[in-house]
């Protein structure tokens, strides 16, 4: 997925759920600014859907807390993001990380379940960002879960 050689450093969070939607609702749920919202705990990812786009997570008080890239789009299947943490200068020098979420039916034809895996990489061994998004991603996948099965986020903003 990043493309590194054997050998290469790396640390990896991979972090996999189903959600019981349908394949265009997980999808506008993942692009869409609007139920971003829903789910993001109280920050605001904002994108150009397409390669090349840019992305960025705007905190409630209008700091960018990350910017990048989509450096791999298909839709209703995968988003590949070239992410740099932009608030805390440790995890800022660590440079780029690469976020790639994936979606996929899941079940027996015609249910209405999907599979999400979402899984973040940096070329570097012990990586504190990816300690960190270890920490967020549960959280907000679980959200976002919530809100497409229940309408209702599990976690609110603190």
């Amino acid at each position: 997925m990043t493309g590194t050689s054997p050998g290469t450093p790396q640390s990896k969070f991979v972090y996999v759920t189903y959600i019981k939607t349908t394949q265009d609702k997980l999808w506008e749920a993942l692009t869409s600014r609007e139920f971003m919202a829903q789910y993001w705990l109280g920050n605001q990812p904002e994108a150009d859907w397409r390669i090349g786009g840019a992305w960025k997570i705007v905190r409630p008080n209008g700091e960018f807390a990350d910017t990048g890239e989509i450096i791999g789009f298909e839709p209703q299947k995968r988003i590949v993001i070239k992410w740099q943490h932009e608030m805390m200068p440790e995890l800022k020098a660590e440079g780029f990380s690469t976020c790639t979420m994936e979606v996929e039916p899941a079940g027996k034809p015609g249910e209405e379940s999907m599979k999400l895996t979402v899984t973040h990489t940096m070329e570097r061994s012990d990586s504190k960002l990816i300690v960190a998004v270890g920490g967020g991603w549960p959280l907000i996948l679980s959200n976002l879960k919530s809100v497409l099965e229940t309408g209702v986020p599990l976690l609110r903003q603190k």
